[in-house]
C-alpha cells in the first residue's frame, strides 16, 4: 500500500506538531507547531497546517496523542479535542490513519536519538537488548517505555502518569495533604506537569505560611534559576525529588537497565540546573536496590524537532 506523502503529528494538551514526508528516505519538512486552542478539533488543525503551507492532501497519517487510545473514539484528557479515528480518516480521504499514544510514539523514536540529542544524567552504560523506560512532564506526565522483543523492540501503551504519588519525607506529606484536599486523588501528574508545578508552589506557600500569588510554571522556574527566588527554588527542588522518585519505581517496574528518557517540555528547559538538583539521588534512592539503580542510566531528550514525530512515521510503517 502506497503511504506517501504523508501527514505526521505529535499532539499534545497545549501543542499540535505537524510534519510532512515524502518518501521514505525523505526527511521530515514542513515542520510546524500549532496551539490546540486556536483549533476547534483535530481536523480543523490538520486543515490548517496542510493549507498554511500548500501540501497536498496526504495519502496516510500517522498521530501521537496525549490521551489513551483504546478504540475508536479519541477523548483527550487535557484538552477538549474528541474525535472518531475513522471518521477523521475518512474526512481526510486517507489510506491508513495509525493514531497512538503520544509517548508510544516518542519510545518508538528512541533508537534513532543522535548523541547530541540527549544529555546524561548519571549512570554507567545501558545493557544492550534491555527493557528502557521512558517518561516526561509537560502539560500531563506521559509514562512508555521499550520492551526487547527479538530483533524488534515493543513500545508500551500505559497511563503510568497517573499512578499514586508517595512521599518520602514529612514535607512532602504534607504537600500531597494539601494537593488531596483540592483534587482528592493525588496521582503522579498532578505534581509533575505543568499544572501541578502550579499547584506544587502554591501548597509549599499554603504550608510555610508565605503568601501564593496566581502564576504560571514559567514564571516559577524563571524566579528560582535567574531571581533564585527562595520558595521558587524549593518548589523545583522537591518537583525534580519527586520525578527522581516515579522515575526510579518505572526503572524498577520495567527492569530498565538499558536507560531511562526524559522527555516533555519542562525539565528540557531546567538543564544546567537538573543536573545537580536532587533528582538523581532520589532516583537511586530505593533502599536493597541502590546499586542495582546506580548503574541505569538517564537522558533527558533536548532534540529541538519532535522526535515522536519519528516515533508516529514508524507506527505507521509496522501497522
Amino acid at each position: 500500500m502506497n503511504l506517501f506523502p504523508r501527514l505526521l503529528g505529535d499532539v499534545g494538551g497545549t501543542n499540535a506538531r505537524f510534519a510532512w514526508q515524502t518518501s521514505a528516505s525523505a526527511p521530515l519538512s514542513h515542520i510546524q507547531v500549532l496551539s490546540c486552542s486556536q483549533y476547534l478539533g483535530i481536523a480543523e488543525a490538520i486543515e490548517a497546517y496542510l493549507t498554511g503551507n500548500g501540501l497536498t492532501s496526504p495519502v496516510a497519517a500517522g498521530i501521537g496523542i496525549a490521551n489513551p487510545v483504546t478504540g475508536d473514539q479519541v477523548v483527550m484528557t487535557n484538552h477538549h479535542w474528541s474525535f472518531s479515528i475513522q471518521q477523521l480518516q475518512q474526512q481526510l480521504s486517507l489510506n491508513r490513519l495509525q493514531v497512538i499514544n503520544d509517548f508510544t510514539a516518542l519510545a518508538l523514536s528512541l533508537p534513532c536519538l543522535t548523541p547530541e540529542q540527549k544529555v546524561q544524567i548519571g549512570g554507567k552504560e545501558p545493557i544492550q537488548n534491555a527493557p528502557v523506560a521512558l517518561l516526561g512532564a509537560g502539560t500531563g506526565l506521559g509514562v512508555s517505555g521499550l520492551m526487547p522483543l527479538g530483533q524488534h523492540v515493543l513500545p508500551i501503551s500505559g497511563e503510568g502518569g497517573h499512578v499514586t504519588l508517595a512521599a518520602q519525607n514529612a514535607k512532602e506529606f504534607a504537600v500531597i495533604e494539601r494537593i488531596g484536599q483540592k483534587y482528592g486523588h493525588v496521582s503522579a501528574e498532578r505534581v509533575l506537569s505543568g499544572q501541578g508545578l502550579v499547584d506544587l508552589y502554591w501548597a509549599l506557600a499554603q504550608n510555610t505560611g508565605l503568601p501564593a500569588q496566581a502564576v504560571q510554571a514559567s514564571e516559577i522556574t524563571q524566579w528560582a534559576l535567574q531571581d533564585k527566588d527562595p520558595l521558587s527554588l524549593a518548589c523545583l527542588d522537591m518537583f525534580a525529588g519527586f520525578l527522581g522518585s516515579v522515575a526510579g519505581d518505572l526503572a524498577l517496574t520495567l527492569g530498565a537497565r538499558g536507560g531511562v528518557y526524559i522527555g516533555g517540555g519542562i525539565v528540557p528547559r531546567l538543564l544546567g540546573w537538573f543536573e545537580h538538583s536532587p533528582f538523581r539521588q532520589r532516583f537511586e534512592a530505593k533502599g536493597r536496590f541502590a546499586t542495582y539503580l546506580q548503574d541505569i542510566p538517564v537522558w533527558v531528550i533536548q532534540a529541538h524537532e519532535s522526535p515522536a514525530l519519528l516515533g508516529a512515521a514508524r507506527a505507521l510503517d509496522q501497522a
